[in-house]
């Protein structure tokens, strides 16, 4: 990002939308970090109450089916067709333009969600089955009533998606950062009260996401648009309206095609229920460790860079694009190779530090999550890359390309996970048919995004992952030996540890790097200069 400004100077494009980036990226890392510990802590809250079974196998097969509309509907095809649309009105001067665009979409998908929630509801028992083939009878029908209640959340999410991006477009971050932390507070007081006040089982965890989503998903979401100044919000459901056309020209897309990045977790949950009690947590454990880098540092600059990447199209200053692109492809690299090294090298540690408690602490599935998890992290840096190279599609208005190749690499992922089901691997070839798709599809966006915009110095892209990937492996041998020598008991021990180990990783990372001489070390330093500012104040 751009050096600080000399006070009598006027700020540029460039200079202004590189602050807006690593302001906004600095807000987003912070909530969500929170979002992946509190995540986390959820996680750790259903091992300690439920353990590793066929009980938490119902629970994970339950959001399967709301997941399955969240995925293809609002998990980012909804935003990401919307904020470029409202973004071009926003910054073109036409803002009542921009709000009655806004009244439309929410109209017609507020009629849109409704009718799919209703189609699910139906169907939760048959969707229940499929997903779960092989698991007792039992676990099937405890799946599909709690996928009932977990079903109108889904209204929340998708509105909430709409409003959320309303927020991005006029770089607001703090309530969009909020929303999933409210969301995870939620369960976890779900799990954690409801059994011992109302006698629930594992439903109250499905009880505690509805309000979470509810509340921070539509309710602080709609609060904050409500109170943006000039807004006009009517319902409507013109679809004549100026930019509802080509909102679904962006939008169809991704509703008719199923992208990997969406659909890879559901399609693991479905061949992980016939490989035995307990293996669908196992899988959903480790997927929610790999997801944490790739939470942090992936969707944090995608999110932080998409409004400013949609303006400078709608400006058609696609040199700025271009190199606002390609920091971030560097950066983010920077962040995600060593942390996928150090989730590697301490995947044991880490697993029995969140997950060993209650009836979860059972030494076999610990071992199988950490394995699974050690899988993951040959992954982890192609799918910390994707949220922004679709955003980059996304930005110049084009969403039939990215979701046609997403498409075609969902279909190989599937036909993998069938084919090789019954091979000695057994349920780990979940998590390797992952990665490689994950791997192959991070590289046919990229090139293709390339070809689309412009060079987008590829070649500067490659030397800073060769570079991170040399100063993470000493970082992760240091760590990797360090645990070898040191065996915490308690496990507060345990997280003191890890606390000193991993800053000395840290550190010797930075170290490494900065002798190395890559430039995304600068971001870390000025991050450090301002720390020490604070601290002398």
């Amino acid at each position: 990002m751009s050096e600080t400004l000399p006070p009598d100077s006027e700020p540029t494009t460039e200079s202004s939308g590189a602050t807006t980036v690593a302001r906004a990226g600095g807000m987003l890392v912070f909530f969500l970090l929170l979002s992946r510990v509190l995540g986390l802590l959820r996680d750790t809250v259903m091992g300690y109450q439920f353990g590793v079974n066929n009980v938490t196998d119902s629970y994970r097969i339950a959001f399967t089916i709301p997941d399955t509309i969240f995925y293809l509907v609002a998990g980012g095809g909804l935003s990401s067709a919307f904020v470029p649309v409202f973004s071009e009105f926003l910054y073109t001067n036409r803002k009542r333009e921009a709000w009655r665009f806004f009244s439309v979409v929410v109209s017609l998908c507020s009629v849109i969600i409704v009718v799919l929630i209703a189609l699910a509801w139906i169907s939760a028992p048959q969707i229940a089955a499929f997903m779960g083939a092989g698991k007792p009878e039992e676990t099937i029908l405890e799946a599909a009533a709690m996928s009932r209640i977990l079903l109108p959340m889904q209204y929340a999410f998708m509105i909430g998606s709409v409003l959320i991006g309303v927020l991005y477009a006029h770089k607001h971050y703090l309530v969009p950062g909020l929303a999933p932390n409210v969301y995870n507070v939620g369960l976890i007081l779900g799990g954690l009260v409801l059994p011992g006040l109302m006698g629930m089982g594992i439903e109250s965890m499905a009880w505690g996401a509805l309000v979470g989503a509810l509340i921070g998903n539509f309710v602080i979401p709609a609060i904050s648009v409500f109170r943006l100044p000039g807004r006009t919000i009517r319902p409507s459901f013109d679809v004549h309206t100026e930019g509802v056309r080509k909102f679904f020209t962006l939008f169809l897309p991704t509703v008719l095609g199923f992208s990997l990045p969406s659909l890879c977790a559901l399609i693991s949950q479905k061949f992980a229920s016939g490989y035995g009690e307990g293996i669908n947590t196992v899988l959903f454990y480790s997927t929610n460790l790999m997801q944490v880098p790739h939470g942090i540092f992936g969707q944090s600059l995608a999110l932080a860079a998409f409004p400013v990447l949609s303006q400078f199209y709608a400006q058609q200053r696609m040199d700025l694009y271009r190199d606002q692109i390609s920091r971030t492809l560097r950066t983010i690299l920077y962040l995600a190779i060593p942390s996928s090294a150090l989730l590697a090298a301490c995947a044991p540690q880490v697993v029995n530090l969140i997950y060993g408690y209650g009836k979860a602490a059972s030494e076999p599935e610990l071992a199988l999550v950490a394995e699974s998890l050690q899988i993951f992290t040959i992954g982890i840096w192609a799918w910390c890359l994707q949220p922004m190279l679709m955003r980059g599609f996304y930005s110049v208005h084009e969403s039939l390309k990215p979701v046609l190749i997403s498409t075609a690499m969902t279909v190989a992922f599937t036909v993998g996970c069938a084919t090789l089901a019954h091979t000695p691997l057994e349920f780990r070839i979940l998590p390797w048919a992952s990665n490689v798709a994950a791997i192959i599809l991070t590289l046919l966006l990229m090139t293709s995004l390339q070809k689309r915009v412009g060079d987008l110095q590829l070649g500067l892209v490659l030397k800073t992952a060769l570079q991170s990937l040399g100063a993470s492996a000493l970082a992760a041998g240091f760590a990797f030996g360090a645990f070898q020598m040191i065996h915490p008991g308690r496990k507060v021990l345990l997280a003191a540890a890890f606390f000193g180990v991993f800053a000395c990783a840290g550190w010797i990372y930075l170290a490494a790097t900065r002798a190395m001489k890559m430039p995304e070390t600068e971001y870390v330093n000025r991050a450090l200069a301002r720390f020490s500012k604070r601290k002398a104040a």
